[in-house]
């Protein structure tokens, strides 16, 4: 009972935040962050436990795979913009996954975190079961290695628009590849309301940045 009542909850409050964001238009209300602190001081209020929660939500996680699976129909409308673009994209993306591990991994050192944790915040920059297979991989936490992720896709959602404001970065391929690159799905999904081409580059470059990640990060950890 509590499970589905939870279940309803997180979906009205998703809506409702959609709806304050749609409103107002401001970075900070990007709609999963502020989402996820509603449902976190619901929990708080109510003393429910995460298992309590996920009795229900678990429902929405299976939702995940046929969320992903539909980002094809973007590749697909454009995937002759995607074969135009395919080395810059590659290259981007390349370049954009060893910085977002690389800074990572630096600032990690720069203020003396545990060596695990510093292994579990080199792969946030990828989606999370890839990022916590590669933290499993690497002698990282799995679990905290996914929260890192989820504080990166919102950050990336909440600020990546306005940099590219500031940096006049406003082509497809910049937009797309960046957020991909650094917010994963999350980045993906604030791609899709900037437009369908973006929405498309965003998911090749969240691919070909979980396929360089898994390759580069044991590497990384040798310098």
């Amino acid at each position: 009972m509590i499970g589905a009542i939870m279940l309803l909850w997180t979906i009205v409050v998703y809506m409702a935040m959609r709806k304050l964001y749609a409103r107002f238009y401001f970075p900070l209300l990007v709609p999963i962050a502020t989402s996820t602190v509603v449902i976190i001081i619901t929990l708080s209020l109510f003393h429910l436990s995460y298992e309590q929660y996920m009795s229900g939500g678990k429902c929405l996680v299976h939702l995940l795979g046929p969320a992903v699976v539909a980002l094809a129909l973007p590749l697909y409308q454009h995937r002759h913009t995607l074969k135009q673009f395919l080395w810059p994209l590659l290259c981007s993306t390349f370049f954009g996954t060893i910085i977002g591990m690389g800074s990572g991994l630096l600032l990690a050192r720069l203020f003396h975190l545990p060596e695990r944790v510093v292994r579990s915040i080199i792969p946030k920059s990828v989606t999370s079961p890839v990022a916590m297979d590669i933290a499993k991989l690497i002698d990282g936490i799995p679990t905290l290695a996914a929260v890192y992720v989820m504080v990166a896709g919102i950050f990336g959602a909440m600020f990546g628009p306005t940099i590219f404001q500031r940096l006049r970065l406003t082509t497809a391929l910049g937009v797309g590849s960046g957020l991909g690159a650094a917010s994963h799905g999350i980045g993906t999904a604030k791609a899709l309301e900037i437009g369908k081409k973006e929405a498309a580059i965003s998911s090749v470059a969240m691919t070909l940045s979980a396929i360089f990640a898994s390759l580069l990060c044991p590497l990384l950890l040798l310098l």
